[in-house]
C-alpha cells in the first residue's frame, strides 16, 4: 500500500500518459532526417549519456565508441534539438521525454 502512494507522487504520475507520449514525439521530431549515424543511434547515445551522468568516457565504453564520437553526437543532438545540454533542466526534460517514447515505435515515435 505504501508503495502505491509513493508511485502516485512520482513525476510520471503528474502528467497524463498521452500527453507525455506526445511530448516525447514532439521533442525528438527534429531527429527525423538526421542522417548518419541515424536517429536511433543518436537517441541511444543521448539515453546512455544521460543515464551515466553525462560522462563521456563511461558512455564511450558502454556504447563501444571513441569518446570523441560521443562528444560529436551529443553536440549534434544539442544542435538538432535546439537544446543547451549543459543546462540541467534541459537534460531533465529530455530524460523525461526519453522515458515516454512509445513502445512498438522507433526512437522518435514513428511506427517501426
Amino acid at each position: 500500500m505504501e508503495r502505491d502512494r509513493a508511485d502516485d507522487l512520482s513525476l510520471h504520475a503528474l502528467v497524463a500518459p498521452d500527453g507525455a507520449r506526445a511530448l516525447a514525439r514532439a521533442r525528438f521530431a527534429p531527429l527525423a532526417g538526421a542522417g548518419s549515424p541515424g536517429e536511433a543511434a543518436l537517441v541511444e547515445t543521448l539515453r546512455t549519456w544521460l543515464s551515466l551522468n553525462c560522462s563521456w568516457d563511461r558512455t564511450a565504453v558502454a556504447l563501444d565508441l571513441h569518446r570523441n564520437t560521443v562528444r560529436q553526437r551529443i553536440t549534434r543532438l544539442g544542435v538538432l534539438l535546439d537544446a543547451d545540454l549543459q543546462d540541467a533542466d534541459v537534460r531533465m526534460e529530455l530524460w523525461f521525454a526519453l522515458r515516454w517514447l512509445p513502445d512498438g515505435e522507433d526512437d522518435i515515435g514513428r511506427p517501426r
